[in-house]
């Protein structure tokens, strides 16, 4: 018994041959997965009109994009974990690309939704595979920096490739990642690999608490027990099968739930500012739609930019400091916001909340990641990038229920 725990515990630790991935890749690997978050602001509307359907109902592609995002993002870091950054890889890549083609050929919303679906599962592998897969905190800082680059200009973008191209063509946008996989498979990436048993009770429990926490802002009454209920289910779990879907090592680490915890507030403030500032910026401005999405795109690229910079000067600052450094920056966008209505004080709010969920995100990341085992680093980004969307999917939710 002991030679064949000794085998399974060799082949459980076995390191995949390989190199080290230029930082550039990994950048394009993560950054097209911002397109589908925030590509189709401007896009809806065309989408509704040709559909011959109401906004609100074609507002279901991109909770499909974002619910899909929160949930791969695990899944696919167990896939990584389990079968290694290739073929993580692969799978991930052919979920973009049929994503893609569904939705360039959809002719109703179920078929749309299901496309967009697709291409958030693929994407936040990729996404995951790219931050795993960084190295240094530089690294890191470029991979977050794409993600929020991207993001800033995302709207505008969406809304030149519709004019161009058609609406189908802008909701494809995230396959761009695809242009990195070649190169990043050719350089044989480095992962160390976990137990192969794949834990599909876990994976099935953390799938409902994140579709319960995803509909706790439009349905609480219902959500809100379910989202304690598979809480609790999960927490059971995790005492039954420590090294599960969830490991143990990762939830367990201080480091790590501080850094998710303190990821998971700054992207809600950062997303619901994003989403809060628009309507705001139109009545008190007068500007029109095309005017605020130009305006608010400066704050967001300079934040995208910023926090590259950020990232790489605090990349020896205590750990301490920077899970207080990072949310007075966003607590300071919110009390920018909430005492004046200038336009330009409003911009800076929302150029403060970007650079803080950009930075922190970068640097918490790093922290979270050397926090928890090597073989451990796959799953602890999974389940860091799920913190983070986590709150990218509930903070417009809840910018929507303040401003009601």
């Amino acid at each position: 018994m002991s030679t064949v725990r000794s085998a399974k515990e060799h082949v459980a630790r076995t390191r995949e041959q390989g190199g080290r991935v230029p930082a550039a890749w990994l950048a394009v690997l993560a950054g097209p997965l911002s397109f589908g978050i925030a590509g189709p602001a401007l896009v809806l509307a065309d989408v509704a009109r040709d559909l011959g359907l109401t906004p609100a109902a074609v507002t279901w592609i991109v909770t499909a994009f974002g619910w899909a995002v929160a949930v791969g993002t695990p899944l696919m870091a167990s896939l990584q974990s389990r079968r290694g950054s290739r073929t993580a890889l692969a799978a991930c890549a052919a979920l973009v690309l049929l994503g893609g083609i569904l939705t360039l050929v959809a002719p109703v919303l179920p078929v749309l939704v299901t496309g967009g679906a697709l291409q958030g599962l693929g994407a936040a592998g990729l996404t995951t595979i790219a931050m795993s897969l960084a190295r240094s905190a530089r690294t890191m800082g470029l991979v977050t920096a794409s993600l929020a680059t991207v993001g800033s200009v995302a709207p505008l973008v969406g809304d030149v490739v519709t004019g161009l191209l058609g609406w189908r063509a802008a909701l494809v946008l995230p396959v761009l990642s695809l242009l990195a996989v070649p190169s990043v498979l050719r350089r044989r990436p480095v992962t160390v690999l976990s137990a192969p048993r794949f834990d599909l009770p876990g994976a099935a429990l953390l799938t409902a608490l994140v579709t319960a926490l995803v509909f706790v802002p439009h349905a609480w009454q219902v959500a809100t027990p379910a989202t304690v209920a598979a809480g609790l289910a999960c927490a059971r779990w995790l005492q039954h099968r420590p090294d599960g879907f969830v490991p143990a090592a990762v939830v367990r680490s201080p480091v790590f739930l501080l850094a998710a915890g303190t990821a998971f507030l700054l992207a809600v403030v950062n997303f619901g500012t994003m989403y809060a500032l628009p309507p705001l910026l139109a009545e008190r401005a007068g500007w029109t739609g095309q005017q605020v999405g130009l305006a608010i795109t400066w704050p967001l690229l300079f934040g995208g930019i910023a926090s590259y910079v950020v990232i790489a000067v605090t990349a020896r600052t205590p750990f301490e400091f920077l899970v207080v450094l990072f949310p007075l920056l966003a607590g300071a966008g919110i009390v920018l916001a909430s005492l004046t209505a200038a336009p330009f004080a409003l911009l800076g709010a929302q150029a403060l909340t970007s650079v803080a969920a950009a930075s922190g995100q970068g640097a918490l990341a790093a922290r979270a990641g050397t926090a928890v085992p090597e073989d451990s680093r796959a799953a602890a980004m999974g389940q860091f990038n799920l913190a983070y969307l986590l709150g990218a999917a509930l903070g417009p939710a809840i910018a929507a229920l303040l401003l009601a």
